[in-house]
């Protein structure tokens, strides 16, 4: 009897620190590393930090122009990462069809599809957020809204949703100038996905 309690005392004990050592394996990862003259130096990737001056603003009215292109960005930069993927997605899918009539039928079911989804999505954005979406694609895709129209929907529809923008004040072949007339949306867009804005 005694034996007995005294296992079940010393595994109480016991448990709690195998635990806290489970739990500190978990904490553990694997680091690459590199051999060079003979000595094995750990391989460390780090991911890149972008410093930047503080803004200051000449007037209250360009503080909140500032204020506002940051609700933008974060409201349409998800977007333009989620056409990022399914552009990617529908580009893979399209390599493993087997003909021309194939993928044209998985490209008018994913349009139909897209249509459903983000249709309402798209409706809630203001002109000016409509604008910063046609950018925000060029930036996250490489490639302007227009040629990615057309190259997956044709010249028609891509001439379509140019003309139906055109009547707007926007453009489908708008592209991006993250250095030049862009450097504020970028440095922006930089902030919201490090998580800083």
């Amino acid at each position: 009897m005694k034996r007995t309690v005294l296992h079940i005392l010393l595994f109480l004990l016991l448990f709690p620190l195998s635990a806290w050592a489970q739990q500190d394996e978990r904490k553990a990862y694997i680091v690459g590393v590199t051999v060079k003259d003979g000595e094995t130096i750990p391989q460390i990737h780090l991911p890149t930090v972008y410093i930047y001056a503080p803004l200051k603003f000449k007037s209250s009215r360009e503080k909140k122009k500032y204020n506002r292109l940051v609700y933008d960005v974060k409201k349409t930069l998800p977007l333009a990462t989620e056409i990022r993927r399914i552009i990617i997605e529908t580009y893979e899918t399209l390599q493993l069809l087997p003909d021309e009539k194939a993928k044209k039928q998985h490209i008018d079911k994913l349009e139909k599809e897209l249509k459903e989804v983000y249709t309402p999505k798209m409706k809630r954005l203001t002109l000016r957020q409509g604008k910063l979406l046609i950018k925000l694609v060029d930036r996250q895709c490489d490639q302007d809204a227009y040629h990615l129209v057309k190259l997956f929907m044709g010249s028609f529809k891509a001439a379509f949703y140019q003309s139906f923008a055109a009547m707007f004040g926007a453009s489908l072949k708008k592209t991006y100038d993250p250095e030049g007339e862009d450097a504020i949306i970028e440095r922006v867009v930089v902030l919201v996905s490090m998580g800083v804005l």
